[in-house]
């Protein structure tokens, strides 16, 4: 077999995992990256701690996964949570587990593990080419914009991993959906996921509380019951409790036009426990004073009642405390995409074979989050675009091997 070119554009963790799986092979591989830099949204990941992936059973680990076809769960079983953290290791990271089964660097940064990375596929030969925008193909080629002017470049195989349209000021701003398109490639339309959601909050409510964490609560969706935290903002609300369920709550408003979200304030009490404190006799106390008393609620939590609940319910204990475990709260759209964490939506499964080759495009294969599946923060998104990253170079490697 003679040596080819490979170009891979986007530098993320899809596109540098699968260029993993070609360098030191006896060809030349190429990556391209509009950025100056590599990985941007990867350092952006880890600023808040770098969490690589997620230590549940990995059956449970595989149902955190939406919309996403067989050949990406087979892709995360090949390239599991524990292969990540052996993969790690080998770049001189070590990793732990965390409280809540997350797992990260014993650092928590994603800088050092990236540098480690990018200096290991270099040293095999992978040659990097930054500032070079990805513009679509001209006769076969394929054309880049560069702050020198427009060039181009040959491939034999070319391997797209070029994020979703989340975070379009770190790269991923889905300007490549143009030329797929125009290749006939079917794409599902990009909705954001991990985001917040708006919620028309009255003047003083904003005024008073916006910024505001609303700490050890629970909410409840179609997707279940889970306890965590979440932010008041301006417009809505945002935060782990609601990533988790932003899902759920994007697909209720596309059907409904809006969403009920509902909050138990109190998750470690029972509604037996509120009703029984709730309905002592209050004396002298002013209904405000006797709510705190019987139910420890303040600041926040108290006045999400008041902004949320009807004035009928504070007269009658037995609606309140159902309140108080099951407070209502409207939301009318996600936040837009551009501010989402990730985004469901993209190129669709069946056009891919089993190696994420473009199926009426030999030598084009796609991965990361230009794919059309979802998941939760926690791990699931980057696993993923390891996993498919893996998996198409590690396809493009077996296809080139088929070629003379």
């Amino acid at each position: 077999m003679s040596m080819k070119k490979i170009a891979l554009i986007g530098g993320g963790p899809a596109g540098l995992m699968a260029a993993e799986q070609l360098v030191g092979k006896g060809h030349e591989v190429h990556l391209f990256d509009a950025m100056p830099s590599l990985g941007r949204k990867f350092l952006m990941a880890g600023k808040s701690g770098m969490n690589l992936t997620h230590s549940e059973e990995l059956e449970e680990f595989l149902k955190r996964y939406s919309d996403g076809a067989p050949v990406l769960e087979q892709a995360i079983r090949e390239f599991s949570p524990e292969d990540i953290r052996n993969w790690a290791k080998d770049l001189g990271i070590e990793t732990f587990i965390g409280s809540s089964g997350r797992i990260f660097p014993t650092d928590f940064k994603a800088a050092p593990l990236l540098r480690s990375w990018i200096k290991s596929l270099k040293i095999k030969g992978l040659q990097t080419h930054m500032r070079h925008r990805w513009m679509g193909w001209d006769k076969g080629e394929l054309i880049f914009e560069t702050p020198n002017g427009q060039t181009s470049f040959s491939a034999d195989a070319t391997l797209l991993g070029l994020g979703g349209v989340s975070w379009p000021k770190l790269g991923s701003d889905g300007n490549w959906q143009t030329a797929l398109r125009e290749r006939e490639i079917s794409l599902n339309e990009f909705k954001p996921s991990n985001c917040g959601f708006l919620v028309e909050w009255s003047t003083f409510f904003i005024e008073k509380f916006a910024g505001h964490p609303v700490k050890s609560i629970a909410l409840k969706t179609e997707l279940g019951y889970k306890k965590g935290d979440f932010v008041i903002s301006k417009t809505g609300v945002e935060g782990s409790a609601i990533y988790t369920h932003s899902r759920a709550l994007r697909l209720e408003i596309e059907q409904q036009v809006k969403a009920a979200l509902h909050i138990d304030l109190t998750p470690d009490r029972s509604l037996e426990q509120l009703r029984t404190a709730l309905q002592k006799p209050r004396g002298s106390k002013s209904i405000s004073t006797h709510i705190k008393r019987a139910t420890g609620l303040s600041g926040v939590k108290a006045a999400l009642l008041r902004e949320c609940l009807d004035k009928d319910r504070f007269s009658d204990m037995e609606k309140l405390a159902i309140g108080i475990k099951n407070l209502p709260l409207d939301l009318t759209a996600p936040r837009p995409i551009e501010e989402a964490i990730s985004c469901a939506g993209g190129v669709a499964f069946d056009q891919l074979d089993e190696n994420l080759m473009v199926k009426n495009h030999p030598g084009l294969f796609i991965c990361g989050e230009m794919l059309d599946w979802d998941a939760p923060t926690g791990g699931y998104l980057l696993t993923a675009c390891f996993a498919s990253g893996k998996r198409a170079g590690n396809g493009a490697a077996k296809w080139l091997g088929s070629r003379p």
